[in-house]
């Protein structure tokens, strides 16, 4: 599960250079929106070095590929030949459209013997995708995750990328996800004016209230308010652990729900602690 998830062009090795150190749970390595059509084949080759500079302190790599079949099913092959963790699917568009690409992967498996299962991370960015998302998110168990493309989907509406545009089409593909089990990575506005850290810890804070599990952001100086934001602070921890234990005495004196700092803790909301610590044991 990442909390933050950096974009990097594949080609750009100054970059790259720097992308380990940036602090992200994940850095992804992009041969879609930003590099230029003529530069795609090099970005693509660039991979081979570019994966394991940008896993040398440990976060997982994805690659972004192309929409067209005739540049994604190379980039796919690059990305697994080059050892990448998860492939970031731009622009899915059906659940067909996963298992295609679900088979492209396997090929690439098999051919350069890849160590491990490469995932998937479904990015729906028109409106058909959306009000498909459940089956789009459940065609194959490689798809870890989903997410809303803000420009493409208010670009195919013919609106601006605001949150109250942005706002039912990012949670209709966040209940899919839910829904399937898998994780939801989203905010509900732009962190383009990275410069506003105010505003941006806002969004953080919203998403996560949510249910979001973290997003992604173009400028490393995002990433630590991303890691700040989308982690379990102590002192949910602590209240959390309170509210199972004080549940679970009451349940052994066989009562139901009991009060805690004035508050009514029942088993929804016991449950709800228990998935909190279980989010904070995956972020270590």
């Amino acid at each position: 599960m990442y909390r933050s998830l950096l974009y990097v062009p594949a080609n750009n090795e100054r970059f790259v250079a720097k992308a380990a150190d940036r602090g992200a749970d994940a850095i992804i390595l992009d041969l879609e929106d930003s590099i230029p059509l003529n530069q795609k084949a090099d970005a693509r080759s660039a991979l081979a070095a570019a994966v394991p500079e940008c896993r040398r302190n440990g976060a997982d790599i994805l690659v972004r590929v192309n929409r067209p079949i005739r540049l994604c099913i190379p980039d796919v092959e690059a990305a697994v030949a080059a050892g990448a963790d998860v492939i970031k699917l731009a622009k899915t568009e059906s659940a067909e459209h996963v298992r295609l690409i679900v088979e492209a992967i396997e090929d690439a498996e098999a051919e350069f013997n890849a160590p491990k299962p490469v995932k998937l991370i479904a990015m729906l960015e028109d409106p058909s995708a959306v009000l498909d998302a459940r089956e789009i998110i459940t065609a194959s168990d490689r798809v870890i995750a989903a997410v809303t493309g803000s420009e493409d989907i208010s670009t195919i509406l013919e609106a601006e990328p605001s949150p109250d545009v942005l706002r039912m089409p990012k949670q209709l593909v966040h209940m899919a996800a839910k829904a399937a089990g898998r994780f939801s990575f989203g905010m509900y506005g732009t962190v383009a004016d990275y410069s506003d850290k105010d505003a941006i810890r806002a969004l953080i804070a919203e998403a996560r209230r949510h249910g979001f599990d973290g997003a992604s952001c173009i400028h490393p100086s995002v990433v630590e308010l991303l890691n700040e934001g989308f982690s379990t602070s102590a002192e949910e921890i602590a209240y959390a652990q309170r509210v199972i234990d004080v549940l679970d005495e009451s349940e052994a004196k066989g009562l139901g729900a009991v009060s805690l700092d004035g508050k009514m803790i029942d088993k929804p909301v016991a449950d709800r602690a228990k998935r909190l610590l279980a989010k904070a044991k995956r972020l270590g």
